[in-house]
């Protein structure tokens, strides 16, 4: 825990792009949160929750896509935690390198799940 304050002091101090990157990386999946939490319907009985290459859309209930907050949770806190990691083990570079993964992956979720609402 000791080296944990420790290097985001270090980031705070030298590297404020990889910070701004962190602090977007936790709007970006509180923003995925809280539209996930609103485009989830529970009076629907059925809706889309997957697409298939062959078989189109499938069906299921909403409790399947829990899955979109559990993944905004994830994004949003547990890889900031990681990246701190990642800063005091490998440097700035490879942080940076992951930080903007994983904001693609969660652009990538939100595209995924509008699509499915569209659709649903």
């Amino acid at each position: 825990m000791k080296d944990l304050k420790e290097d985001i002091k270090t980031i705070y101090k030298n590297e404020r792009l990889m910070l701004v990157m962190m602090i977007l990386n936790f709007l970006a999946s509180l923003a995925l949160l809280i539209f996930s939490f609103i485009k989830i319907n529970p009076a629907s009985s059925v809706i889309k929750i997957g697409y298939g290459d062959i078989g189109g859309y499938r069906d299921g209930s909403w409790t399947d896509l829990i899955a979109f907050p559990l993944l905004a949770i994830l994004f949003g806190i547990m890889h900031n935690f990681i990246a701190v990691r990642i800063f005091h083990k490998r440097g700035a570079g490879m942080t940076k390198f992951f930080l903007i993964t994983t904001t693609v992956l969660i652009v990538g979720a939100f595209i995924v799940l509008s699509r499915l609402v569209q659709e649903g």
